[in-house]
């Protein structure tokens, strides 16, 4: 056996090298990748995009093909990227770091649309400030994003997560949930925000307006797969502004584009366009340069690293909040320089501004 190893073992490795070429010389020729994105205010203008052939237009330009693929299930979209289902899809950025970053992924939030602006929110029944939130049964979607906003309204009051109890509830059923007599409180997210504030009773005590910039909508993409490919980022970054200069105005067409959105996300032109009032989104390439800036960037990636790290979101081994590295917008690494697996790279977006895409 050791005889036959030797005599075929050059011709076996050239054949092995000539596979490795070929699979490599496939892998550049790669033109073809797809995006996943889920129903939520701030990930419609996707749907619009694939709706009105602006995402073909682009990728067309630089000579690939960009699936945009709608996945009902926020979460499940996720995951799906994160096995490599995907080569990107549309997350915040706590989301961002805790399954595709925690799991190993290295991912570059390509996009960053938007932030909550009052989209997710803090209701009380018949009570008008935070502080009587004390000794109360809050009702949540525990771990995400509303979770998030809660430690952000109490932290900002002088009180902790200890002052309340915590009541998992489902997304789903979360507005039903409100409209009982016996839950006084709850932390949630439009559309249901919208529905919880059709009780006769309820105060919005705090919503996220407060904690602007800290709850990101981003276009989450494979770091290798943006670095191989340039022309991926490209596209998508001149789709996704061109489709965002359509829809921010009054314009016959804009109106037609959030009325698709609305419709397409189960409501009307009047409540998707009052979702948007409560979502900040970037109008154009250097607005959102200007204020991404990396400290400010840094400073939301230390909240949202410490409350993910205190619920255990970071992963069992995780020693500390910045077990993960973070590449900042001008390159520098927040955290572990060992582990970078997140990044807000902006060079498409400075493409962007400067007219060079």
């Amino acid at each position: 056996m050791k005889r036959l190893y030797r005599s075929i073992g050059i011709p076996v490795l050239s054949l092995m090298l000539c596979l490795c070429a070929g699979l490599a010389q496939a892998e550049e020729e790669r033109t073809s990748f797809s995006l996943a994105w889920s129903i939520y205010v701030g990930f419609m203008p996707w749907a619009y995009m694939d709706e009105a052939g602006i995402m073909d237009k682009w990728a067309k330009k630089y000579g690939i093909e960009v699936d945009l693929v709608q996945i009902n299930d926020y979460i499940e979209a996720i995951n799906m990227y994160t096995v490599g289902e995907f080569d990107g899809a549309t997350m915040t950025n706590m989301d961002m770091l805790t399954i595709p970053s925690a799991s190993g992924v290295d991912t570059t939030a390509l996009i960053t649309g938007d932030f909550s602006n009052g989209n997710d929110a803090v209701v009380l029944k018949g009570r008008d400030s935070i502080q009587d939130i004390k000794g109360m049964e809050v009702y949540l979607l525990e771990l995400s994003v509303s979770h998030y906003a809660l430690a952000r309204a109490l932290e900002m009051a002088g009180l902790s997560e200890r002052d309340v109890t915590l009541v998992n509830t489902s997304d789903a059923d979360i507005a039903t949930t409100f409209k009982n007599s016996d839950v006084q409180a709850a932390t949630l997210w439009n559309p249901q925000l919208q529905m919880a504030m059709q009780e006769p009773d309820a105060v919005k005590v705090f919503d996220s307006s407060q904690i602007p910039g800290e709850i990101l909508d981003v276009m989450g993409v494979n770091s290798e797969t943006l670095k191989r490919y340039p022309e991926l980022g490209k596209a998508v970054t001149g789709a996704w502004f061109e489709t965002v200069g359509i829809i921010l105005g009054d314009s016959p067409q804009a109106v037609a584009a959030r009325t698709y959105m609305g419709e397409n996300s189960g409501t009307d032109l009047a409540g998707y366009d009052m979702q948007l009032a409560a979502t900040y989104m970037f109008k154009t390439p250097q607005e959102k340069l200007d204020y991404l800036t990396t400290e400010r960037v840094r400073e939301t990636m230390d909240f949202v690293t410490r409350f993910t790290f205190k619920h255990g979101l970071l992963g069992s081994g995780a020693q500390s909040p910045d077990v993960i590295g973070i590449e900042l917008p001008d390159g520098s690494v927040w955290g572990n320089k060992d582990n970078v697996k997140m990044r807000f790279d902006h060079q498409f977006v400075r493409m962007a501004a400067d007219g060079t895409l």
